[in-house]
């Protein structure tokens, strides 16, 4: 067993303004990586050009990233940032702006390098890269990993680099301007890094420590989370357990939901928490080892899967899978041994098929 969490993180009312001494000592000039409009929605990027401005610490702003940030971003990214001398990177958003930021931070440090590197196991260094997260996740603001769209496969694939963010800044302020379908998507992919921490082979009594607190935390608000009723510790509730979750798949990896939910993404557009949330239901009711599945339901509240299954489809609403999709979903996975591997029984085409809510 291990833990490893380099991560700084704080979590605070007006946490930007609070910590400036910290985003100034870790470099001269930014790039802020985020999307078009929810960071100049909810504050958080005037937070950090006020911060920036105040310490006089030059800066860009690349607000291209799209949902489901592609590679051909990220290296239009690089190479803004190595033509303006950035030596940090700041990712404002969700986890698109903030997966991307990470993977930029790698590209940017090796200008010589292409796209290639991305997918190669080689140690590389990266920028150092402040995360703020404004929605209630992914937890991208604490785990390794970075999640880009490869349009030449038609999925979306992890980078082969682990990068930690050298600091995490979380303030609930950011998350309450977010619509009910982004509180709810990006809540039920925390939900299924939970469980898909908890169940999965390299689960063990250290790491299940965050899986049980966030499972934990998660039935504290799921109720109100379906009612459309969140109160001020409803929404930090959400953000912590976001990060809670980060810190649990740090450790164990996503398992079967989350390989099954790329292609669904990237062939109907269905968001990824939605995406993900669609097979989860099925993943516990036929996860082998009963006692540890029954864990899971405990934990969250429900009497049973079938009762988790009714709450995930009146909440996220049916979408309906084409039989050729699962067929070659399924097909997909069962040749992908990094997914395979996270899931510690067999198991056939037919049971991946059926697994949807």
């Amino acid at each position: 067993m291990y833990l490893f969490m380099p991560t700084l993180v704080y979590s605070e009312k007006d946490c930007v303004k609070n910590h400036f001494r910290e985003i100034a000592l870790i470099g001269e000039k930014a790039m802020i990586v985020t999307g078009k409009h929810s960071s100049r929605k909810n504050g958080s990027l005037d937070d950090v050009s006020a911060v920036l401005n105040q310490e006089n610490i030059s800066y860009i702003i690349f607000d291209d990233i799209e949902e489901n940030p592609s590679v051909e971003t990220v290296m239009r990214a690089r190479e803004l940032a190595v033509s303006e001398n950035v030596d940090f990177i700041i990712g404002i958003g969700g986890g698109s702006p903030l997966d991307a930021a990470k993977a930029i931070a790698l590209m940017a440090a090796n200008p010589e390098a292409n796209e290639e590197v991305l997918y190669q196991s080689n140690a590389l260094p990266y920028l150092p890269i402040i995360c703020i997260p404004t929605t209630c996740g992914t937890g991208s603001e604490v785990t390794p990993y970075s999640i880009l769209t490869l349009h030449k496969q038609k999925t979306k694939k992890s980078i082969s680099h682990k990068i930690f963010p050298t600091l995490a800044l979380l303030d609930t302020k950011y998350l309450k301007t977010a619509n009910r379908s982004c509180i709810v998507n990006t809540s039920v992919d925390a939900l299924a890094h939970l469980i898909e921490s908890y169940l999965n082979t390299n689960s063990n009594s250290l790491n299940r420590i965050y899986s049980e607190q966030g499972l934990r935390m998660w039935a504290e608000f799921k109720d109100n989370l379906k009612n459309d009723t969140l109160y001020e510790k409803d929404y930090e509730r959400m953000l912590h357990t976001s990060m809670v979750a980060g810190i649990a798949i740090t450790h164990t990896g996503t398992s079967l939901p989350h390989g099954l939910s790329y292609a669904v993404t990237y062939e109907l557009g269905v968001p990824h928490g939605k995406a993900v949330g669609m097979f989860l239901g099925g993943y516990v009711d036929n996860y082998k080892d009963k006692n540890e599945a029954g864990k899971v339901l405990e934990l969250l509240g429900f009497s049973n899967a079938k009762e988790m299954r009714c709450y995930l489809n009146e909440l996220l609403g049916k979408t309906e899978l084409s039989p050729e999709l699962l067929s070659a979903n399924a097909d997909s996975i069962l040749a992908n041994e990094g997914k395979l591997k996270n899931y510690p029984f067999k198991i056939t085409k037919e049971e991946l098929i059926n697994m949807p809510n």
